[in-house]
């Protein structure tokens, strides 16, 4: 049985079953780590996102998904209050009780006033079951509006501010996936965001690149760079293997990646190709970028601003984070 067996975009059409698809058990530990740029964190090249715990078949599916992953040696667990409307960080809460100091733990806010931001942090960390976050992120920024809105006064870049102020997180960030102008945009706001998290994959560099026009910035900021989306939500593996997908992004100069798996069949197989990682050439990379120009642009990467005005043929699923 194929380790993702729906492709572009349609995941949760078919389930596999908890439990390792693979053919040898997978050791726990020697995962690389990267110190996660100037917050001097020590991270695991590889991180468990929860943006897909629904497709999990059930919350004790999810909850076993987490501790497993803490069992083979990841210590960075990425969430979101909007994931399931908060059902995501519950599931954290839950597994995470006894191991909650051993691991780098991130979540993030799609408010962008002040008031309404404060308010779904303290609604995450009750969720949580934590007091205070490694890492806050302002989440999923994708218009010119809305970094006006989150840099205007009483917007939402206070309540990250006041939120590290009060130990309530102890370092704060931002997200997004739809336009690397608006990375630019807040890039520029502030030079106090600690980390970034963006979309960083095999087809990035022939589109709306966030790899050519923001990865550069971060890096010399000196930033704790996440990256996202290395299968395109599975689109990839239309053309690629999971292993060239992780690779390649794991070559980029970024700090971890984060990997919405569901089952732990997915889990141990991301284990296995990060314990074995070893960074491709510059050829290698610029390969795998000739081989995706077939396949580049709006339609893969559904979830960028779209400049071509293509229309998919394909009723899209609605995007759950990640």
């Amino acid at each position: 049985m194929k380790r993702r067996t729906v492709i572009g975009g349609l995941a949760g059409a078919s389930l596999l079953p908890l439990a390792s698809t693979s053919q040898s058990k997978v050791k726990a530990g020697d995962i690389p780590k990267r110190v996660f740029g100037k917050t001097g964190e020590k991270l695991t090249i590889i991180g468990l996102a929860s943006g897909r715990f629904h497709l999990t078949n059930s919350e004790e599916d999810a909850i076993a998904l987490v501790q497993h992953a803490y069992d083979l040696g990841i210590n960075y667990f990425d969430t979101a209050h909007s994931y399931g409307n908060g059902r995501s960080e519950m599931i954290y809460g839950k597994a995470m009780k006894s191991f909650r100091k051993n691991i780098f733990l991130t979540t993030k806010s799609n408010k962008r006033s002040r008031k309404e931001a404060e308010a779904e942090l303290d609604a995450s960390l009750k969720s949580l079951q934590t007091d205070y976050l490694d890492l806050w992120q302002c989440h999923e920024v994708a218009k010119m509006e809305e970094v006006e809105k989150i840099f205007a006064p009483g917007g939402a870049y206070e309540a990250f501010e006041a939120a590290k102020k009060a130990g309530k997180c102890r370092f704060f960030g931002f997200t997004g996936h739809t336009d690397p102008e608006v990375h630019l945009a807040l890039l520029k706001g502030s030079e106090k965001w600690e980390t970034i998290l963006m979309p960083l994959h095999i087809a990035d560099p022939l589109y709306l690149s966030f790899e050519k026009q923001v990865l550069p910035i971060a890096v010399q900021r000196g930033m704790g760079i996440q990256g996202m989306k290395s299968l395109a939500n599975s689109k990839l593996l239309q053309t690629f293997s999971v292993k060239e997908c992780l690779t390649y992004t794991l070559s980029l100069p970024i700090h971890c990646l984060t990997l919405g798996c569901t089952t732990i069949g997915q889990l141990e197989d991301d284990v296995r190709i990060a314990q074995n990682f070893k960074p491709m050439e510059p050829s290698q990379l610029a390969a795998l970028n000739q081989r995706a120009t077939r396949i580049k642009g709006p339609l893969l990467e559904d979830w960028k601003k779209n400049i071509e005005n293509k229309i998919s043929m394909l009723e899209r699923p609605e995007y759950v984070g990640g």
